[in-house]
C-alpha cells in the first residue's frame, strides 16, 4: 500500500509546483506587459501568448485582468509585511514604526513605479473593482490595516481610547494619500515621497499623542464620529 501511495503524493506536488511556476510566470508577465503597454492595451491572449502558454491556461489560473491585479494586490501586501518586520521588531517608539513601515512600503511599490500611473487611472474609478476601497479589494486591505494595526499596538504611544480602534484605518487612508503623491511624484528615486514620509510622521506621532489631552477631545470625539458616519 505504502509503495503504490508514494508515487501518487510525489505526482501530486510536482503538479503542484509546476502549476505555481505556471501561475507566477503568467503574473510576472502580466505586471511586465502592464508596465510596458498600459493595462488598458494589454489582453490576456497577448499575456498567454508572451507567457508561451494556451489562452484557456491563462484563463485557468487568472478569471481577468482583475484577477492579475488583486494577485499583485495580495503579493505587495505579503511583501510590505516582510519589509516591515526587522523595523517593527526593533523598534517601540509610534513615529519609528510608522515611518519603518512607510519606507517599507515605497521600497516594495519601487520597482513598479513606472506602471503605477496607468494603473491608478482604472483603479481611480469608482466602480472599478481595482478601487482599493472595493468590495474585490477587502483581503489586501483588510491586511494592509491590520499592518497599521500591528503598528500601534507594538508602540508604547498612549492613545485616546475611542480613537484608538479607528487609528489603524485612518493611517491606511493616510498611506494611500502617500502612494497617490509617489504616483506623481518625478523626483529622482521619488526622493520627494521619502521627505513626506519623513516630515509627516513626527506630525501625526505628535497629534497622536496629543489626541489624550480634556481640550482636544470633543475634536477627537467629532472625528470619529465623522468616520464611522462615512463609513456606514
Amino acid at each position: 500500500m505504502t509503495e503504490q501511495t508514494a508515487p501518487t503524493t510525489a505526482a501530486g506536488e510536482a503538479a503542484t509546483v509546476r502549476g505555481e511556476q505556471t501561475r507566477r510566470l503568467i503574473l510576472d508577465t502580466a505586471l511586465r506587459m502592464f508596465r510596458e503597454r498600459g493595462y488598458a492595451r494589454t489582453t490576456m491572449r497577448a499575456i498567454a501568448q508572451e507567457a508561451g502558454v494556451a489562452v484557456g491556461n491563462a484563463y485557468y489560473y487568472f478569471g481577468s485582468k482583475d484577477h492579475l491585479i488583486q494577485e499583485f494586490y495580495a503579493g505587495t501586501q505579503v511583501e510590505h509585511r516582510a519589509a516591515a518586520a526587522a523595523v517593527l521588531a526593533r523598534e517601540s517608539g509610534f513615529g519609528q514604526r510608522l515611518a519603518g513601515v512607510l519606507h517599507a512600503g515605497l521600497d516594495v511599490l519601487t520597482p513598479y513605479h513606472e506602471f503605477a500611473g496607468t494603473f491608478f487611472k482604472t483603479a481611480a474609478e469608482p466602480t472599478s473593482p481595482l478601487s482599493p476601497f472595493s468590495a474585490e479589494s477587502a483581503a489586501p486591505r483588510q491586511a494592509s490595516v491590520a499592518l497599521f494595526r500591528e503598528v500601534l499596538d507594538g508602540s508604547t504611544a498612549k492613545v485616546d481610547p475611542e480613537l484608538r480602534p479607528e487609528l489603524p484605518e485612518l493611517l491606511w487612508l493616510a498611506y494611500l494619500g502617500m502612494i497617490l503623491y509617489w504616483v506623481h511624484d518625478r523626483s529622482p528615486g521619488q526622493a520627494k515621497t521619502r521627505q513626506l514620509v519623513d516630515g509627516a510622521v513626527p506630525l501625526v506621532d505628535r497629534l497622536v499623542g496629543l489626541s489624550r489631552l480634556r481640550v482636544l477631545r470633543p475634536a477627537t470625539r467629532q472625528a470619529i464620529t465623522l468616520i464611522r458616519t462615512l463609513r456606514h
